[in-house]
């Protein structure tokens, strides 16, 4: 190779890998997320002032975020704030039959289901169901969790008081 050329890799070669700056584990992308979990809808030019950097900087950095998958800027509404009157989280024991990707596929398809995520323990999935009703709520019960052939076990877990809603980005190690 020629003194000063450069190797480049092909983009569809599967071994490029995604910008540094769009890492969880910078300290600056961290800081602009920590900001926006405040409020989502803080101008780039108040979190590039709050930070000591420049707006395109922010600019740029949130949208390598979202084009990682690292981050998506969306509305978050507390249930409790806004007075749904059922909001229940619903432990899910999947039967042998079927897989816990596929019921929770299945169950992500309903505009109630706003969480669902594969764990381990007792439960197989845990879903966050939220409805504006009791009986909007029992409605989605027994029509997609009582006799469903993938569905072994279920329990309802009813929330009584929020004490803290916040996702959080997970720490990954360097």
């Amino acid at each position: 190779m020629k003194s000063g050329a450069r190797l480049s890799l092909p983009k569809d070669s599967g071994l490029s890998k995604v910008p540094s700056k769009s890492s969880p584990s910078d300290e600056l992308n961290r800081q602009i997320i920590k900001l926006l979990q405040e409020d989502g809808r803080l101008a780039f030019k108040d979190i590039a002032k709050s930070l000591a950097v420049s707006e395109g900087t922010i600019r740029n950095r949130v949208q390598w975020m979202k084009d990682a998958g690292m981050l998506k800027i969306v509305a978050l509404a507390d249930p409790m704030a806004i007075n749904y009157k059922a909001d229940a989280m619903i432990g899910v024991k999947v039967s042998n039959s079927s897989s816990p990707k596929a019921v929770a596929e299945r169950l992500s398809a309903y505009t109630e289901v706003v969480y669902v995520v594969w764990v381990s323990g007792r439960f197989d999935l845990l879903i966050e169901v939220v409805c504006e009703s009791s009986e909007l709520f029992q409605n989605f019960v027994e029509r997609h969790c009582y006799r469903n052939s993938d569905i072994d076990q279920f329990e309802i877990m009813t929330a009584i008081e929020m004490f803290k809603n916040q996702f959080l980005l997970k720490r990954q190690s360097v």
